[in-house]
């Protein structure tokens, strides 16, 4: 029997992928440009209430091949869609920074570490990999870590709020499911048998559209610089340029 698969682009604690791309921004990293022979390596990108996010957080993002690509989209389009999603989990971030739920348990950061780890075909794979990116092992627990604060705060504050009756289930199984296993040539399944999952499926999306109302009103408090496309004369000033010896 087909699973019902929920249609949402924010996580629970149960998925990883998205979770290791958008924790990558809270890396500390120096708000630098720098420049090798007038060539720019790395440069920031965005400022979130005086926390930068640099070219190479995008690049760690699309590197390591977690972030859901989209057909026929150039690298200037993926590498906004990144950043915006890189701006919104900073403020969600800054906001859970101010509250205080304790320590997460060791085994639930245990999990995430191993959900990212078998997305490689080895062990020396991952550890090559985060090397790439600047990253190790000890790096990617803390990221991981700070990333699951982030969901256990969403579930906490945002969960409470999402009620689900039994007509939306009803309403779901009538007119999306089964129009979807009549085009899969698939036969119906009753409704006892997938309630639960379609109950999931539609507090995955309520609670994705209570997780937007909360970014917009965090970005509308916040002061967010957006540099990505702006011209050369628009960005922040080089603070430190690297000589190459000749």
């Amino acid at each position: 029997m087909p699973r019902v698969a929920p249609s949402v682009h924010y996580p629970r604690l149960d998925c990883a992928a998205f979770c290791f791309v958008a924790m990558l921004t809270v890396m500390t990293v120096p708000a630098v440009t720098t420049v090798y022979a007038d060539t720019v390596i790395d440069r920031v990108v965005a400022v979130v209430d005086e926390e930068s996010i640099l070219l190479s957080d995008i690049r760690r993002v699309i590197g390591l091949g977690l972030f859901e690509s989209v057909p026929n989209e150039t690298d200037a389009q993926q590498q906004r869609r990144v950043l915006d999603g890189l701006i919104d989990h900073c403020l969600r971030l800054h906001e859970v920074e101010r509250h205080d739920f304790g320590q997460l348990p060791t085994d639930e950061v245990d999990r995430q570490v191993e959900r990212i780890r078998a997305n490689f075909d080895s062990e020396k794979a991952l550890h090559d990999r985060l090397q790439s990116l600047g990253l190790d092992e000890e790096s990617l627990r803390l990221l991981v870590t700070r990333q699951l604060r982030v969901l256990v705060y969403v579930e906490k504050r945002l969960g409470p709020r999402v009620f689900i009756n039994p007509d939306d289930i009803r309403n779901y199984y009538d007119t999306v499911l089964t129009a979807e296993m009549k085009r899969l040539g698939l036969e119906t399944p009753p409704l006892d048998a997938v309630r639960e999952q379609i109950r999931d499926v539609l507090h995955e999306r309520e609670l994705n559209e209570h997780i937007e109302d909360w970014t917009e009103e965090l970005r509308l408090k916040a002061d967010v610089v957006d540099y990505l496309h702006r011209v050369d004369t628009e960005l922040p000033p080089v603070v430190q340029r690297i000589e190459l010896d000749h």
